[in-house]
């Protein structure tokens, strides 16, 4: 009966994930989830134990899809206060309420939950329907929306798509 509890707190985790993912479609905070590691080390003792995955992590909810090699998740006071998820890339895919695709990946992603803040480091790229960044260090602000970028004296690189613009009146028309 053990397992139980334990699966109670890692689908609380996962829950607590997905809602951090930035302009994340909205419908699959409602789906249900499927969370898949090779080895999971949680601690139901306390509000503040520590819950490590390891090993192939794959959380999948709705459109959202994140993998990674590892997740370390911590507590403070019942509730998730951090999560940090590493690999040689973790990547994070998700459709957004709009349609369009987003697309994630860096060597460490850091959900701050308190700060409400998602911070993407080492070889960090971001792309949302064609507009990129590619930096570092990525930050975004999941209350704000402000996105900060930046590195140890690397460079930020944005790619913007053209938004439609619609066609210019011809000009001696009646």
């Amino acid at each position: 009966m053990k397992r139980k509890p334990a699966k109670q707190v890692l689908c609380l985790i996962v829950a607590l994930l997905a809602a951090a993912v930035a302009h994340a479609r909205s419908s699959d905070r409602n789906q249900p989830m499927d969370v898949g590691a090779d080895h999971s080390n949680c601690s139901v003792a306390s509000d503040t134990g520590p819950c490590v995955l390891t090993g192939n992590v794959k959380i999948v909810q709705g459109t959202l899809v994140i993998n990674a090699a590892k997740a370390d998740i911590k507590r403070a006071d019942g509730d998730i206060s951090y999560v940090a998820l590493t690999g040689s890339q973790v990547t994070l895919k998700q459709q957004l309420d709009d349609g369009s695709p987003f697309n994630g990946r860096a060597n460490k992603v850091d959900y701050d939950m308190p700060k409400d803040t998602v911070i993407l480091t080492g070889n960090a790229y971001v792309d949302k329907a064609g507009d990129t960044i590619k930096s570092e260090r990525i930050v975004y602000n999941m209350k704000t929306g402000q996105i900060e970028s930046g590195g140890t004296g690397g460079r930020v690189n944005l790619r913007l798509q053209p938004k439609g613009k619609p066609a210019a009146p011809a000009k001696g028309g009646r």
